[in-house]
């Protein structure tokens, strides 16, 4: 009889399995759990063991506290979990290859290690308790640089030498023994003349003192610092020269402090932050020591060119025109310092040198500090001098795929001849070369699209690139010849391509996939155009596989100056007649989302299908200000943030009830870190449009923001008060009607919680009644723990809830958790 049972039995408990894994319907408290618990953990970190055998990356399958190291062969099978003892031997992932390829250099727990890629043989270079950094080969691949203690060394492989190559103190020299008063001279000469004794010691002295300026020579020549220190040792390819970036750090500045309540100790911890916008940033310099000479130069800069032009914007101070701005606005900038019209030269930071496999020739990428200047130019060491190779000025800031805020992508073809780098001059980032002996400059792409990522092939004859060339928000591997040419499609499905690696052979890839509906995967393919991808791991479980997670439309909409933008759209099945809608403005500015791959913003992703599952349509905008679009739009917020990038906004709101037959009175927003901000301008100056809105780690002031991000796209604050006093949401307060939810970590060292506080003091102040703040004790920037995701979406949809949805007849709004 027991027997009769126990199929049946484990029938219904394998269904009741079954059953419990099935994630819908969504709720926020399902899928704002610990995603490595249900969701699972995609691979990350992606290399190639030196040999070519194994693919190494970290993963979670076993739903752990963390993720693992793991080893795969490139044909697939079984992924293994690497040891704690594996990896203590294993070669770093990252490291410098000689010119030839036989030889991987890398740096280990302060060590320098030098890895033979033939026999697989280990050298250890270092082994000391100071920390070894930097290592790179010199000398033509005989020697091998790398840095401890502030100065530059090197080792031979040959011999087993260790040369110390500089001699950097802090501080400054040590003044001289000798008598400088004419008193003490003539006590000196007659001290000498009267007593033997003293003039035979006088004598030793001095031998003694030639014969260690002789050993002196034997050494590199001590280079005080005074209060400067030195970053960026590197030794020229003959040995002549070390070039080095003296860096000189402002005065002490006042920095935040982040008060934490909830910590181990009991009481609350103070937490240093940053200084904010406007403070003084640290001076670079590109130091150069002749060792041949047996001097020291700092090289200077006056003769490039626009070096003493002023940015555009200061015209508008010298000019007294004054923008248009709110009562709130203008209050705000009364009394501000306003920009500076005499002329003067601007501060630069050097980046460099790039010098060429056979040391004949080397480069420099130069900044200015506003940032509005990049410069590309040939040094001549011996005689300190420097050539204009190439300028890209924007009236802006200098960013981009490639380009960023320093040296960017560069380097040298293997001609010697022939530098590489990336530019917007066209508004586009593209891939040039600039011939140091013609002076020929040449455009190797071109086009309405993006070079984001760029790789030389190992012999020099191909590059690799990885574009957005078929889509904005679509990326595909290409191939180019050396010289240039047409693109080589080499990847066929429509997604993203993230972590793209060759093989050592150069035969097979490595790289991540995904599709926006379909998280990260680890696959191979051939290095060929067209050739299948193989998956080596699957990561997603069964319960987040349960549920139909929608591939939303990516649309393009003309915003009111005639800009193409670009959006998710996710929509119901059937949706109803004038029914609610939510916009999403991402975060970070500068990021694209609008895309064929899965989202960085997951939660967020899975909380646009719960909305629609409750017959929402949600529209995701790439705005101004986001990547992937080229020059113009990235620049689209320069000193008005709240501009263009909320007008898209407003011109999304307008298209989803003109085109999707959504009610204009139903529409909602909500975003974090910027996406927090826009929501801020939103519910303050375009109340009429948003009904209710949730601002989430949001900056309310941009004066109080950081140096390196804002300074770029508002300038300084007491250099540009208008563009601050119109950029910063709490000058708007006074507009706020609809209902506005307000979250905050208060351990926030990104945006600090001060900027909500200060915020809801102006509310107050203005006797707003329809705000509330949600604050989080143990949260930073990016929330961590479920529990705040948890109690963070509840409230977003409650807030949407009952303001979007109309209340059912004789009942109040649902909260639809």
């Amino acid at each position: 009889m027991t027997h009769r049972y126990l199929l049946p039995l484990a029938a219904l408990l394998l269904a009741g399995s079954a059953q419990a894994q099935q994630l819908a319907p969504l709720t926020v408290e399902k899928i704002m759990r610990d995603q490595s618990q249900w969701l699972g953990t995609s691979p990350s970190n992606v290399s190639w063991a030196d040999d070519g055998k194994s693919i190494y990356f970290n993963w979670n399958p076993d739903k752990a506290r963390r993720d693992s190291l793991y080893r795969i062969a490139p044909s697939g099978g079984t992924a293994r979990k690497v040891s704690l003892r594996e990896q203590v031997a294993l070669p770093a992932a990252e490291g410098e290859y000689d010119r030839r390829y036989q030889r991987k250099l890398y740096e280990k727990a302060g060590d320098i290690y030098l890895l033979d890629l033939k026999t697989q043989r280990i050298r250890r270079v270092t082994n000391t308790a100071e920390q070894e950094t930097d290592p790179h080969f010199a000398l033509q691949d005989q020697a091998i640089s790398y840095s401890r203690g502030g100065n530059l060394f090197t080792w031979d492989p040959a011999t087993g030498e260790t040369v110390q190559r500089t001699d950097f103190r802090k501080g400054n020299q040590p003044a001289g023994t000798a008598p400088t008063d004419q008193s003490e001279k003539y006590l000196k000469a007659q001290q000498l003349a009267l007593f033997d004794v003293l003039r035979e010691k006088e004598q030793d002295a001095k031998a003694r003192q030639r014969q260690q300026q002789a050993l002196a020579k034997l050494r590199p020549k001590a280079i005080w610092l005074g209060t400067q220190t030195v970053r960026n040792m590197r030794l020229s390819p003959d040995g002549r020269y070390v070039t080095y970036t003296l860096a000189q750090e402002p005065p002490t500045a006042k920095v935040a402090l982040v008060p934490d309540f909830v910590t181990t100790s009991g009481f609350t911890e103070d937490i240093n932050t940053r200084t904010k916008v406007g403070a003084a940033q640290t001076a670079l310099q590109l130091g150069l020591y002749d060792v041949g000479r047996d001097t020291t130069f700092v090289l200077g800069y006056t003769e490039l060119q626009g070096l003493d032009e002023q940015p555009a914007y200061r015209k508008e101070y010298q000019l007294k025109a004054k923008a248009p701005m709110p009562a709130d606005s203008a209050k705000a900038a009364k009394g501000a310092k306003t920009a500076k019209s005499a002329t003067e030269l601007r501060r630069v930071a050097p980046f460099g040198p790039f010098w060429s496999d056979d040391g004949r020739h080397a480069f420099l990428v130069i900044r200015s500090a506003d940032n509005k200047d990049r410069w590309i130019v040939g040094l001549d060491a011996a005689t300190q001098k420097i050539k204009l190779l190439d300028r890209q000025h924007d009236d802006a800031w200098i960013n981009g795929p490639g380009i960023g805020y320093g040296e960017g992508n560069v380097g040298w073809l293997p001609d010697s001849r022939q530098l590489w780098f990336q530019s917007e001059a066209t508004g586009y980032s593209h891939l040039y070369t600039y011939d140091i002996v013609s002076g020929q400059k040449k455009a190797l792409t071109s086009g309405k699209f993006e070079i984001q990522k760029t790789q030389l092939s190992r012999d020099g004859k191909t590059w690799y690139l990885l574009a957005n060339k078929t889509h904005p928000g679509e990326q595909h591997l290409y191939r180019m010849p050396v010289s240039g040419g047409p693109l080589v499609q080499l990847t066929t499905q429509p997604g993203g391509y993230d972590e793209a690696t060759l093989s050592p052979d150069e035969k097979t890839w490595a790289l991540r996939y995904s599709t926006s509906n379909t998280p990260w995967e680890l696959y191979t393919m051939d290095n060929k155009p067209g050739a299948k991808m193989k998956a080596l791991t699957h990561s997603t479980t069964p319960e987040f596989e349960s549920y139909a997670w929608r591939q939303p439309e990516v649309i393009e909409y003309k915003a009111r100056d005639g800009a193409g933008v670009y959006a998710r759209l996710y929509r119901p099945a059937n949706p109803q007649a004038q029914g609610p809608a939510v916009i999403f403005v991402h975060g970070a500015g500068y990021l694209q989302n609008a895309h064929k791959w899965w989202s960085s913003y997951s939660r967020e992703y899975m909380f646009h299908n719960l909305l629609v599952d409750k017959g929402y349509t949600v529209l995701d905008i790439d705005y101004r200000g986001s990547a992937g679009y080229g020059r113009d739009v990235r620049t689209g917020i320069y000193r008005y943030m709240g501009g263009k990038d909320l007008t898209d906004q407003v011109d999304g709101a307008q298209l989803l009830a003109e085109k999707y037959g959504v009610s204009p009175q139903r529409i909602g927003i909500y975003g974090g870190s910027y996406g927090g901000f826009i929501t801020l301008m939103a519910m303050f100056t375009q109340p009429e449009v948003f009904k209710a809105g949730a601002a989430l780690r949001s900056v309310t002031d941009w004066a109080h923001y950081n140096h390196g991000y804002t300074d770029n796209i508002l300038n300084e604050p007491y250099n540009d008060s208008v563009a601050y006093a119109r950029s910063s949401p709490i000058n708007y307060a006074a507009g706020l009607k609809g209902h506005l939810l307000m979250c905050h970590g208060m351990v926030d060292t990104n945006v600090h919680f001060q900027d909500i506080v200060r915020l809801s003091q102006r509310l107050i102040e203005l006797k707003k009644e329809n705000w509330e703040l949600a604050v989080y004790p143990v949260e930073n920037h990016g929330f961590v723990e479920p529990s705040s995701w948890t109690d963070e979406y509840r409230r977003i949809l409650k807030l949407f809830e009952e303001n979007l949805t109309p209340a059912p007849a004789g009942g109040s709004g649902a909260s639809g958790q």
